[in-house]
């Protein structure tokens, strides 16, 4: 009984064994099923490129260089088409160029099986079988492709494995503006292209040696002039706290590249249609000069007409601008010429003041010390002219009286000149006698050759328009001094 058991049990094991073995599949082998390259060139070029970046051969997931743990070196080069710049309160710019990175593929290398073959071109059909080096603009603020994606993709691929993959973008750069000298600035913009995904142990990115950045010789730019455009490769660190790049899951040095332009602002615009317009605005607030003080109406008719213009023609300016911290210099220009409109308004309540006072005044002397001094001050002025006066008048009264003693003392024997002689025993002496007409005449003779000043009286009328004449002068040559300093600080600071 227990042997009948045995063999039961026994074919039972058989007979699940048997089951498993002829439900097993054989197992593939490495280049099973793996389609051959073999007579290369008598396949279409989709069919060879597709054996040949078949999945049992190719993983578009690693990198061209994962057998030796080498850097992949990606090659790149620029062809500008066309740069707008912004207006400056957007800070930014707008760039339409061709991006081309070039790099070598071991695995795609074919020259050995299809040796006819010249070079396998495609699209973005291609694109999406080979690997691809993962860059971006750390600085752009959008970007896209310029029309389709099998329009505007290429990608080659030679013999040896060298990839070349172009394609041609559109991409809004954010550009950081010193204005200070605006509109006389020169600005530097620039356009960033990083690693996202490998570090430098594993992509390096470099500039083409020859000629890494192009210019189409059909760029204009309209506001700005190109004065100069340089490249330079740099490396972005970053650590599990910054999410620059690789969302804070990679760290290391990350290969960067950079394409930095100068670009400086043209003028002739700002000249044309602010500068010089600003400038007859100055010039036409001084013809109220040229008018009667007492001419109320068209003086301050004329002023204020100037101050709004320049207001107007200044902030319309002012609204392309963004509001920044710092003065800049299109700031001080406007300021300048405000002051100087407002002067002219200044000037001409002055004047209408002066014109309106009833009482003459006595000047000591025609200048503009003494007549600024009695526009300004007229009470402390006549105060200090009569003391003045005063002053001048009691050194010719003390003469008359001391001419008047010595010829009384001439006449008799004890006056206190003849004393004088007699105590120090002098020699006679013939003392002329000296009238009171004799004596004021040469007094005056004598406060001549002194210099005496002769006083002069002017109405206040005369004094209004004494000052208007002056401010036809001075107003220009102020104007002119500060076009000399303001310019000289826009091209020589």
């Amino acid at each position: 009984m227990f042997k009948m058991y045995r063999s039961i049990l026994i074919l039972w094991f058989i007979s699940l064994n048997f089951k498993n073995i002829k439900c097993q599949k054989p197992s593939k082998g490495p280049d099973l099923d793996c389609p051959s390259l073999d007579k290369g060139d008598s396949y279409t070029q989709s069919e060879f490129l597709s054996r040949l970046a078949h999945e049992c051969r190719y993983d578009k997931l690693l990198l061209p260089s994962y057998q030796t743990g080498d850097a992949v070196d990606v090659h790149a080069s620029a062809y500008i088409y066309f740069i707008q710049p912004a207006e400056a309160h957007d800070l930014n710019f707008k760039f339409h160029f061709l991006l081309q990175l070039r790099w070598t593929d071991p695995r795609l290398a074919y020259q050995l099986y299809s040796p006819e073959r010249v070079k396998i071109i495609g699209g973005n059909d291609l694109r999406n079988q080979v690997w691809i080096p993962h860059l971006y603009m750390s600085n752009e603020q959008s970007s896209g492709l310029m029309g389709t994606d099998s329009k505007d993709v290429l990608l080659s691929i030679a013999p040896d494995g060298e990839v070349l993959f172009s394609r041609r973008l559109q991409a809004v750069f954010y550009c950081w503006m010193n204005l200070q000298k605006f509109p006389f600035d020169e600005q530097k913009c620039s356009m960033n292209l990083e690693s996202w995904k490998y570090n430098s142990s594993s992509l390096r990115l470099m500039w083409e040696e020859e000629t890494p950045v192009r210019l189409s010789p059909d760029l204009h730019l309209t506001e700005y002039a190109l004065l100069d455009y340089w490249t330079n490769e740099s490396f972005v660190k970053s650590d599990i706290l910054n999410m620059r790049l690789g969302g804070g899951k990679t760290t290391g040095n990350f290969s960067a590249l950079k394409f930095t332009f100068k670009l400086g602002r043209e003028v002739g615009y700002y000249l044309m249609d602010y500068f010089i317009p600003s400038m007859m605005i100055v010039a036409t607030s001084w013809v109220t000069f040229w008018l009667q003080a007492d001419a109320a109406a068209p003086r301050v008719t004329l002023g204020t007409s100037t101050m709004l213009s320049f207001i107007t023609l200044a902030s319309s300016q002012s609204k392309t601008l963004p509001k920044v911290s710092y003065i800049k210099a299109s700031e001080i220009w406007f300021l300048g010429c405000t002051g100087f409109i407002f002067s002219a308004l200044v000037e001409f309540a002055f004047v209408n003041t002066i014109w309106r006072r009833k009482k003459a005044v006595n000047l000591k002397e025609v200048s503009s010390k003494y007549i600024l001094k009695n526009a300004l001050t007229p009470k402390l002025a006549r105060k200090e002219l009569q003391k003045e006066m005063q002053s001048d008048s009691s050194p010719q009264l003390s003469k008359s009286q001391s001419c008047s003693s010595l010829r009384a003392g001439g006449g008799g024997g004890g006056g206190g000149f003849n004393n004088f002689l007699t105590v120090h025993s002098m020699p006679a002496v013939s003392v002329p006698t000296i009238t009171a007409d004799e004596g004021d005449t040469n007094d005056q003779g004598g406060d001549k050759g002194k210099g005496a000043q002769a006083w002069t009286t002017m109405t206040p009328q005369d004094i209004a328009i004494w000052i208007d004449k002056r401010a036809r002068l001075m107003f220009p040559l102020l104007f002119i001094f500060f076009n000399i300093i303001y310019w000289t600080f826009v091209y020589c600071l």
